[in-house]
């Protein structure tokens, strides 16, 4: 997960041998613009001494006062030409300094920025940065509402600020890194959750269109569930979908948990009543609930799950989608959360989501947490979702 987003962000931060300095190649320009203007100055002024000397001489009738003359125009054309020497050597040091390729750093397109001095970053050069930003996160499934936030950061912390032109790599990195913290919600400890309620079941209820993976996630968090000793009963809500009970019966086979469904065609908040019933009966600590994959278009599927969340009053809504999905799975996430009110996001596939950009941008749209993500085909492969790793995947810690 993040890889190509990990890999395209570093090259920009870091920059490549082809990349132009804009600000030092104006600067170089400048300076040999300023050189000829000095040779120009320093031909003139040896011209304007010549025939200043050649007047002096002309008009001096006092040989002795003449030499003093004399003397006094040759040691200040020697000052002069002295400072001129002077100047022309250092137009030509700098110029052949910001020439010269860094022989341990890659020239980037930060490198334009890094001097021994502080300087503001104006908009315009800003900007010109960002358009290759904007360009890196859009095709790695980073929504453009995100983007546009990420821009809006980054420009209040580093627009017209002042910063050490050496520093600009790292300040830039910086302000990406907390861009993102401020649009990622850490998630809440699900475990945690279920331990703190007394008495009745704590009811998760899933839902998401077809294929996104609800029913191998109810699988895997019903053994991590057990194997933290929370009891629970799975719920075979999904009466719609061929094979879909016998799917979560095999599932539940394997694991060793209780599945309770009905036949195909059933009411699904019936049998989630009767799972609910069936866990209060048995004390069972945790139900969780199955429901048909639908598209969030679908209105009459929509008031299906309205009648299933006022029956069962669950303790957590949890949306499921694929990673790989990007902007589908986000729109989707986006009207699930207007329509049911989600409590966080599972995302499935994150282990083949080379991109990533879909956790940060389902967890913007949505306001609310990704919660764990799916990493493969075992049971045991459902990972809590770290924000600290995502900073780290992006090469941003």
């Amino acid at each position: 997960m993040f890889k190509f987003l990990k890999e395209k962000l570093s090259s920009l931060i870091k920059g490549s041998k082809e990349t132009k300095d804009i600000e030092e190649t104006k600067e170089a320009k400048s300076l040999k613009k300023e050189k000829k203007s000095l040779e120009r100055a320093k031909k003139e002024k040896i011209k304007k001494k010549e025939k200043e000397e050649s007047a002096t001489l002309e008009k001096q009738e006092n040989k002795e006062e003449n030499q003093e003359k004399i003397d006094y125009i040759t040691e200040t054309g020697l000052k002069k030409e002295k400072e001129i020497n002077r100047l022309e050597q250092e137009i030509e040091e700098k110029a052949e300094e910001m020439e010269k390729p860094d022989s341990e750093e890659k020239i980037g397109f930060f490198s334009k920025f890094k001097k021994k001095f502080t300087s503001k970053l104006d908009h315009e050069t800003f900007n010109e940065f960002f358009e290759k930003l904007e360009q890196i996160l859009l095709e790695n499934n980073v929504a453009l509402s995100v983007v546009d936030k990420i821009k809006e950061d980054m420009g209040k912390d580093l627009i017209n600020i002042e910063i050490k032109k050496s520093d600009i790599e790292e300040e830039v990195k910086k302000s990406l890194k907390n861009s993102i913290q401020r649009i990622l919600v850490n998630p809440f400890d699900i475990i945690e959750k279920i331990k703190d309620k007394e008495d009745e079941p704590f009811v998760i209820l899933f839902f998401g269109i077809n294929g996104s993976g609800k029913t191998t996630t109810i699988a895997k968090l019903a053994h991590k569930l057990k194997k933290n000793n929370l009891s629970c009963v799975l719920a075979a809500g999904d009466t719609f979908r061929a094979a879909s009970i016998e799917q979560l019966n095999k599932h539940g086979e394997k694991i060793g948990i209780k599945v309770i469904s009905q036949d195909y065609g059933a009411d699904p908040t019936a049998v989630a009543f009767d799972a609910i019933k069936y866990a209060k009966s048995h004390g069972i600590k945790v139900v969780l609930i199955d429901t048909a994959g639908r598209m969030h278009t679908k209105d009459n599927l929509l008031k299906e799950m309205e009648k299933i969340i006022r029956v069962t009053k669950p303790d957590l809504k949890i949306f499921v989608a694929e990673a790989i999905t990007g902007n589908d799975a986000t729109e989707q996430a986006k009207t699930f959360d207007e329509n049911f009110d989600i409590d966080g996001t599972i995302l499935t596939k994150a282990d083949v989501d080379e991109k990533g950009g879909t956790a940060i941008s389902v967890g913007f749209v949505t306001g609310k947490p990704i919660l764990m993500l799916g990493v493969g085909q075992n049971y045991e492969d459902l990972e809590v979702f770290s924000e600290e790793e995502i900073i780290s995947n992006l090469g941003l810690d």
